[in-house]
């Protein structure tokens, strides 16, 4: 077992981290915070330099799970992305599917968006900024498509067939999820 760090850190609510090692893990590492200490748990047969790399890591998802505040979007973002739906909704839904609320969201970590038809909201995971504005209207298109048809059925693919970038976003959006998945650079989600 390593004591936990003490070292100053540019995150300001940064916990010591302790590192545990052991003969039985094989091939996992593990997280989690307990009594305000970041607790790794790594196989008793890593190397220093993975022990450092796999610290690294898991102190970077759980400050960014735990311990960063949420953003919160301004008036002028969410007047934004509330023209964006309009534009797009009347290009290609025929005016159709406009929410009544739409916003970028911290908390949706294996999904692109989601949609509430019941109160015409979309929510809209941070982990698309950045990527190509065709791709984020696609991901945009489908959550409003679901406030017209909740299932994936055929009369909810129709609603898409008007974009015309709809299945190279989804082959877009299925790479960023597998390079996810193996933790090479992307992010995680589906819709």
């Amino acid at each position: 077992m390593t004591p936990p760090e003490t070292g100053g850190s540019p995150h300001p609510a940064r916990l010591p981290v302790e590192v545990r090692r052991s003969a039985r893990r094989k091939r996992t590492v593990s997280a989690d915070i307990r009594d305000g200490v970041l607790r790794v748990s790594i196989p008793g047969h890593f190397s220093p330099s993975q022990e450092r790399q796999w610290v690294e890591r898991m102190v970077e998802r759980m400050s960014a799970k735990y311990l960063e505040p949420p953003a919160h979007d301004d008036d002028a973002a969410v007047a934004a992305l509330q023209r964006r739906a309009r534009a797009l909704a009347r290009q290609y839904l025929g005016g159709r599917g406009v929410p009544s609320t739409i916003g970028w969201v911290t908390n949706q970590n294996t999904r692109w968006a989601s949609a509430t038809p019941a109160h015409r909201s979309v929510r809209l995971s941070h982990r698309l900024q950045g990527m190509p504005e065709w791709v984020v209207d696609y991901v945009i298109l489908h959550e409003m498509a679901h406030l017209i048809e909740p299932s994936h059925n055929a009369v909810f693919w129709d609603l898409l067939t008007a974009y015309p970038h709809t299945e190279t976003a989804k082959a877009f959006l299925d790479g960023a999820a597998f390079a996810a998945q193996r933790n090479l650079a992307g992010a995680p989600g589906e819709i």
